[in-house]
């Protein structure tokens, strides 16, 4: 059994959380596919503070503005339509995202590049390829979208059985289920008549990146106890900087109790290695207020 959450502060998961929640704009319709409880989390913690006219579309059921009493285990559990006000068909969905009217995707993938492609599909080739779940529709829906935050709780590459680093986020993907900014020969968005604007939030366990005019992945924000040589050591390519970086923000203790009473099985921790569910941190002092997800001056 995990032990209790500290009381007094937050932890990364929470403060994680907070942050994909501040990427999503009130009055904008958001959804989430399967399998994150970080994004389950957040998107009711964005519905429950900053964002109360946001449109909630819950993943495997498609459910319009459920409120759930709590997050269980699985995403495919029916409780999670528990409330809801409506439910999706998955033409309905495709629909949205094609007319233009879905704000915000969350995407995440076994390999993120600088652009913004995301990999569900396969890794390597051959006879040592991979083979990986799949999209899900998510390649269409990346094309459409308006605008698609990123996120990943495994960010620090680990070393294989050969020794040889693992990257998460990579220079190059080795297929692009999801699209970003750029094509591998270097094609945009724009070139490719895409409706969407592509991603333009990261959320990691090291850091927080935002996406230049340009469509590269650039460091925004760091946590208390993480470095530029941490998210530099732990990425597969040079990350753009910007001059003043910033302390992604803390959840206050509103957000905190949110968060807990949605998840008192802290389901959301098993996207975090065992070493990142002891990291804490101090409570911020305010409810998130969106889009940013990063502190000023902090």
């Amino acid at each position: 059994m995990n032990a209790p959450a500290d009381a007094t502060g937050c932890t990364l998961g929470e403060v994680m959380i907070a942050a994909l929640a501040r990427t999503i704009r009130d009055g904008s319709l958001v959804f989430h596919g399967f399998g994150s409880p970080l994004v389950q989390l957040a998107m009711h913690v964005a519905k429950r503070t900053h964002a109360p006219h946001m449109v909630l579309v819950a993943g495997a059921t498609y459910a319009v503005d459920p409120r759930p009493p709590f997050i269980p285990p699985t995403s495919n559990d029916w409780v999670l339509d528990r409330g809801a006000e409506a439910a999706l068909d998955i033409e309905e969905l495709f629909d949205l995202a094609a007319s233009g009217r879905m704000g915000r995707m969350f995407l995440s993938g076994v390999q993120i590049d600088r652009w913004g492609n995301t990999n569900v599909t396969r890794l390597g080739e051959g006879a040592t390829m991979k083979k990986l779940p799949g999209g899900g529709g998510g390649g269409n829906l990346s094309c459409d979208v308006e605008a698609i935050t990123l996120w990943t709780g495994a960010h620090r590459a680990r070393e294989d059985r050969h020794g040889r680093r693992q990257f998460r986020l990579v220079e190059r993907c080795d297929f692009v289920t999801n699209v970003g900014h750029r094509t591998a020969d270097g094609r945009t968005r724009t070139e490719l008549g895409y409706r969407g604007g592509g991603p333009d939030w990261l959320v990691s366990d090291l850091g927080l990146f935002d996406f230049g005019a340009a469509g590269a992945m650039r460091l925004r924000g760091l946590y208390p106890d993480t470095s530029v040589d941490d998210v530099v050591m732990n990425t597969g390519f040079e990350p753009m900087l910007i001059g003043d970086l910033a302390t992604i923000e803390m959840p206050d203790a509103e957000v905190v109790a949110i968060i807990r009473a949605l998840d008192p099985l802290r389901v959301h921790e098993r996207e975090l290695r065992t070493e990142d569910r002891n990291r804490r941190f101090p409570l911020g002092s305010a409810a998130p207020t969106g889009p940013s997800p990063v502190g000023v001056g902090s």
